[in-house]
């Protein structure tokens, strides 16, 4: 976005949902105690808020920007409310978050292929990123391992969906490989 001055190509949803996803397992990580969940989604939540008040600098369309991102915040607002007044239950409040982390997990890993017609369409992956591919693979790897580790299938079995949606991407990138011709955009999401 900085080299371009621009959020064209760029997709918000995955910067949205991702953010979304982080500050989620982050009240995961602190319900559960779990140091690792907690450092590892205080640093993407931190990086995703960065990543969306740039996209919003650089957006011509700050209104929607700022329409869905005042929606994220009401839904966080409202789960915030539901987890923490209307369950005291701590394993119950534990298991029903662990529900919503995983659905939500799933969402965040399913979005990037959102533009899967167009890349069919114009036999081109010019706007999905090989680096960010990679970077998911190893991510959802690590997270299905860790949840294995931990017995913990909220956290391992939402991160499958992030393998099997990366394995797609890296079909995609064989059977339509980047235009030498054209700059490859690498901050593309």
């Amino acid at each position: 976005m900085f080299a371009t001055q621009s959020v064209e190509n760029i997709q918000f949803l995955p910067f949205l949902t991702t953010d979304v996803n982080n500050l989620s397992w982050l009240s995961y990580g602190f319900l559960k105690g779990d140091w690792t969940l907690i450092l590892v989604n205080a640093v993407g939540a931190a990086l995703q808020t960065v990543y969306i008040l740039v996209y919003f600098y650089f957006s011509p369309e700050k209104r929607g920007v700022l329409v869905k991102t005042m929606g994220l915040l009401a839904v966080l607002l409202l789960g915030y409310c539901y987890f923490n007044l209307l369950v005291p239950d701590v394993s119950t409040r534990l298991a029903r978050l662990g529900l919503f982390c995983s659905l939500f997990t799933i969402t965040m890993y399913l979005s990037p292929l959102a533009d899967l017609a167009k890349i069919i369409r114009t036999r081109s992956t010019q706007c999905i990123s090989f680096p960010l591919t990679v970077t998911t693979f190893l991510a959802s790897a690590s997270w299905t391992l860790y949840g294995l580790l931990l017995q913990d299938l909220y956290i391992a079995i939402p991160n499958i969906p992030g393998i099997a949606t990366s394995v797609v991407r890296f079909w995609l990138f064989w059977h339509f490989p980047p235009d030498p011709n054209r700059p490859y955009k690498s901050l593309q999401a």
